[in-house]
């Protein structure tokens, strides 16, 4: 009974030690959640940047496969114009 009384008394106690919380404590549980917000806020930026560049290899792969099923002459072009359809500024079959 007695060591039930002392666990009891433990268990009530653990949860007021943490709002007795001194003013350095607080400030650095601020800076903990503030630097997790910017995690959070640079880890959905690198899901967007990720899927743009899913979506930009697919787009290359289908102009590309685009460009093989047309059979184009590539020799017929200038290098410019090659190097326009490469840098994806100007369509890659006409």
């Amino acid at each position: 009974m007695k060591t039930a009384l002392i666990i009891l008394g433990v268990i009530t106690l653990v949860p007021l030690a943490g709002c007795n919380k001194n003013g350095d404590e607080k400030l650095a549980d601020r800076v903990e959640n503030a630097a997790d917000n910017r995690a959070d806020a640079l880890d959905k930026q690198a899901e967007v940047l990720k899927d743009r560049a899913d979506q930009v290899r697919e787009n290359g792969e289908d102009r590309s496969n685009a460009i093989d099923a047309a059979d184009v002459n590539a020799r017929a072009m200038t290098q410019a114009e090659r190097d326009a359809i490469v840098a994806n500024q100007a369509p890659a079959v006409r």
